[in-house]
């Protein structure tokens, strides 16, 4: 059985190795997908919708309306510093391919119920672009 719960914020970011317009300082209305797959507990339930929002609520909004940066980027860095401005720093340029891996590892390691085999993430940068990955969960 699958079931899915939306998730949006709102964050900035840019892609210094960029060759087009996103190697620009520029944000996004960042939405979210969250499939789980697993077997019906005792309940009939895979996840409880109310558990889920616990688990990734508390990633969305350390995201919300902050800038996720690459570590490497310093100039970004100092500048959000000087504007004390809300940031994430990151091992890896922010792209919606690598934020798909960067939720799934934090949902992974967020206490999901032991029934859950399977996680998908898909996260669309705009309305009609989106990357997506799918994780099993070892038993």
């Amino acid at each position: 059985m699958k079931i899915a719960k939306e998730f949006r914020w709102e964050m900035g970011h840019r892609l210094p190795f960029h060759q087009g317009k996103c190697v620009n300082l520029h944000g996004h209305s960042y939405k979210m997908l969250v499939e789980v797959e697993g077997d019906l507990d005792k309940d009939g339930m895979v996840v409880d919708y109310y558990d889920l929002k616990a688990i990734i609520n508390p990633i969305v909004e350390e995201l919300d309306h902050a800038y996720l940066v690459w570590r490497d980027d310093t100039q970004l860095i100092e500048a959000l510093k000087m504007l004390n401005s809300k940031k994430v720093i990151i091992d890896y340029h922010s792209t919606a391919e690598n934020m798909c891996l960067y939720f799934l590892d934090k949902i992974q390691t967020a206490g999901l119920p032991k029934n859950v085999s399977k996680v998908k993430v898909r996260i669309y940068e705009t309305e009609d672009d989106y990357a997506e990955e799918v994780i099993s969960l070892k038993k």
